[in-house]
C-alpha cells in the first residue's frame, strides 16, 4: 500500500497494491500490519458502515463530538464520490480547512479522515456504494453536521449544474460558524 499527503497531514490518501490479470483483481483493502506500519497510526475498527445512493446525492457533513468521537477509512466500491474532510479542531494548524478527493470503484483508493473532522460526499457516477470503518460505534447522542454549503467553508462540489439532494437533517445543519468544535 502507498500512503499519500494531502493538503492536511492527518488525512490521509490510501492506494492498494492491486494484482491484475485476466480474470479480475485482488488487492487487500485493510490489513492492520500495513496500515499501522505505513501510517504510523494504532487505530481500532469497531464498526463497517455501507451505504448506496444515486448521482447528486450529499451526504454530511458529519461528525461525532467526544466520547463518541470517530475516525473513518472511506472507499467507493461501485461508481464515484467526491469525498471531503473538514477540519474541526481549533487547535489545528489547518482549522477550518478542507480536502476533498475523487474516491472510484477504479482507482480503489481509500481516505483516512481521523477524529476531530467532518465528512461528506457526493455521489458523481449514476449510483455509489460507499464503505466506511469507523473507531466508534455511531451515537445519536453525540452525532452532529456542518451545512455543506456553508460560506465560510467554500468547498466548491463538482455539482455540474445540478441540485444534490440532501437529507432533511443535513439541510438543517449548523453553520460552521456556529458549530460544536473540537478543541
Amino acid at each position: 500500500m502507498k500512503v499519500i499527503k494531502t493538503a492536511i497531514a492527518d488525512v490521509l490518501l490510501i492506494e492498494p497494491r492491486v494484482f491484475s490479470d485476466p480474470r479480475g483483481f485482488f488487492f487487500e483493502s485493510f490489513n492492520e500490519k500495513a496500515f499501522r506500519r505505513e501510517t504510523g497510526l494504532d487505530v481500532t475498527f469497531v464498526q463497517d458502515n455501507h451505504s448506496r445512493s444515486p448521482r447528486g446525492i450529499l451526504r454530511g457533513l458529519h461528525y461525532q463530538m467526544p466520547p463518541a468521537a470517530q475516525g473513518k477509512l472511506v472507499r467507493c466500491v461501485t461508481g464515484q464520490v467526491y469525498d471531503v474532510a473538514v477540519d474541526l479542531r481549533k487547535s489545528s494548524l489547518t482549522f477550518g480547512e478542507w480536502v476533498g478527493v475523487f474516491l472510484s470503484a477504479e482507482n480503489k483508493r481509500q481516505l483516512w479522515i481521523p477524529e476531530g473532522f467532518a465528512h461528506g460526499f457526493l455521489v458523481v457516477s449514476e449510483e455509489a456504494d460507499v464503505l466506511y470503518k469507523t473507531t466508534d460505534y455511531y451515537s445519536p447522542t453525540d452525532e452532529q453536521a456542518i451545512l455543506w454549503s456553508d460560506s465560510e467553508l467554500n468547498i466548491p462540489w463538482p455539482l455540474e449544474g445540478i441540485a444534490p439532494l440532501v437529507s432533511d437533517k443535513d439541510s438543517q445543519a449548523r453553520a460552521f460558524r456556529s458549530a460544536k468544535l473540537f478543541p
